[in-house]
């Protein structure tokens, strides 16, 4: 987003004695994105945004809080489920297969097994 836009909002949440107060939640979201893709020196973002660095960090540690907190949604971020690892093979007695030479396959049902098969192979 644009540093002018957020300038412009910020200055919403002035006080009359020009003290920033009640800044929203959805104004902390877009101040911490920018501030992370912001390339130059942080007093530069300061500057920009027309508010004193002591300021914008109480802002930024809010802004991070709620992120930490799961207020901010990461578009990133998908959930990832992980299925039982005994139907891998299908048939859950076993849980690790092995394709060994001529196209046999070797099914383990515990890795002790399959550590033990190839230290005796190796031998």
């Amino acid at each position: 987003m644009d540093v002018s836009i957020l300038k412009r909002k910020i200055s919403t949440f002035r006080s009359e004695t020009g003290k920033l107060m009640n800044v929203s939640d959805e104004l902390l979201m877009e101040l911490l994105f920018a501030w992370e893709t912001w390339s130059g020196p942080a007093g530069g973002f300061y500057t920009a945004l027309g508010v004193d660095h002591r300021k914008m960090a109480k802002l930024m540690g809010r802004a991070k809080k709620l992120k930490r907190e799961g207020v901010f949604p990461e578009s990133q971020f998908k959930e990832i489920k992980v299925e039982s690892s005994t139907t891998l093979a299908g048939d859950s007695s076993y849980v690790i297969e092995l394709a060994w030479e001529n196209g046999r396959v070797i099914r383990f049902s515990q890795v002790e097994l399959l550590v033990d098969f190839l230290k005796k192979v190796a031998a």
